[in-house]
């Protein structure tokens, strides 16, 4: 199969996608509808109140971003009136409602051995799609932390913070003075484009056939990198680009402290802001209640940072990795050209890990929070 073969399968389909609001729906909007003008029509699923309300979400989460800017000029079609994208109908769910199932849904998914439900949810589609897929060809894709993108349209580009973008923003501000991770684990990330350039040769690849196959589309195999490089890198890119305050004044650039285990982090949790809290708590009430302003900020701030302790060790700690044997096969299978109009590259060992870190994902991280 080549990238040709690839292209021509979506002209003149009809495609569903579901998660077009996020950050990947939008980067496999965009690619199918540059590298394929000539597909039916995108059905986008999203959350709205009404058809109205519906319509404008499309327009402003979807069209309006910089990622679609570059095709709209060349494509007059794709607005979220025009026949390439269609929204659908709102499903509404009340704010009590939305509580009381997230908090519901988490002590399920914990009993049955999931950390939390975003994970526990994937899983559950899965045994759903493969129990009623009937004679249907399905084929799910398994990214691991999905990054900005590395080449196309936009090197660099991305939205919403990853794990790994909390290190790297705390350390830009200095904000953050600890994290949770072990330098010597992988990290395990891919490029968003890699993801979507997969997804796509996969469609393609499996549309004739009467199975359910699966990728894991991941580098921690084929081309590992640890947390020691982003640490490293990070650590290059701000020295030669120092963060600046808020007055335009250079960040003095201290170490980030980084603990490998859950019981080492909590001692110093302790030590350093359990303890000091509990005594202003004791001089809170000595005082009737000068400080309970301060003391109620500084709990929910030190809450907080258990929660999120709770809610990154599961990945940050994580010793596995992923076979993706699959993949490679289907890699072998396609025939890639640099020189082609199109290119679907999803093969992590092109990857220079230092290089993509410290001229692409750094400066696409800071960007998005400009």
């Amino acid at each position: 199969m080549d990238a040709d073969s690839v292209v021509r399968y979506f002209r003149g389909k009809n495609i569903l996608i579901t998660g077009s609001t996020g950050f990947l729906g939008k980067v496999l909007v965009e690619k199918i509808l540059r590298v394929q003008p000539a597909v039916k029509k995108l059905f986008l699923l999203v959350r709205a109140t009404d058809d109205g309300s519906a319509k404008r979400r499309i327009q402003t989460v979807v069209t309006g971003r910089e990622i679609l800017k570059v095709l709209k000029e060349k494509h007059a079609y794709v607005a979220g009136e025009q026949e390439g994208l269609i929204p659908e109908k709102p499903f509404v769910m009340e704010k009590a409602e939305r509580r009381t199932m997230k908090e519901l849904g988490l002590k399920r998914a914990k009993q049955f051995g999931w950390p939390n439900t975003y994970v526990f949810t994937k899983a559950m589609g899965e045994m759903i799609l493969g129990h009623l897929r009937g004679d249907l060809p399905v084929v799910i894709v398994r990214p691991s932390i999905i990054t900005s993108l590395l080449k196309e349209p936009l090197p660099g580009w991305m939205e919403g913070i990853r794990t790994i973008d909390s290190v790297i923003i705390g350390y830009a501000k200095q904000a953050l003075k600890f994290f949770l991770v072990d330098p010597n684990t992988i990290m395990d990330v891919i490029p968003g484009d890699m993801v979507v350039n997969a997804m796509m040769v996969a469609m393609a690849a499996h549309s004739e056939e009467q199975a359910q196959t699966i990728y894991h589309v991941t580098s921690s195999l084929r081309n590992p990198a640890s947390y020691t490089i982003l640490q490293e890198t990070g650590h290059h890119y701000f020295v030669d680009n120092l963060p600046r305050g808020k007055n335009g004044e250079p960040i003095r650039l201290s170490k980030m402290r980084f603990f490998s285990t859950v019981a080492w982090l909590r001692a110093y949790m302790v030590i350093k802001y359990k303890l000091p809290l509990e005594m202003l708590h004791l001089v809170n009430i000595v005082l009737c209640g000068v400080f309970s302003r301060l003391y109620d900020e500084l709990s929910r701030k030190y809450i907080l940072a258990v929660k999120l302790i709770e809610l990154y060790a599961p990945y940050t700690l994580f010793k596995g990795c992923f076979d993706n044997m699959n993949l490679e096969r289907l890699r072998m299978a396609t025939e890639q050209n640099n020189d082609g109009e199109h290119y679907f590259d999803f093969d992590p060992k092109t990857i220079d890990w230092d290089d993509y870190f410290y001229r692409v994902h750094i400066p696409g991280v800071l960007k998005s929070l400009a």
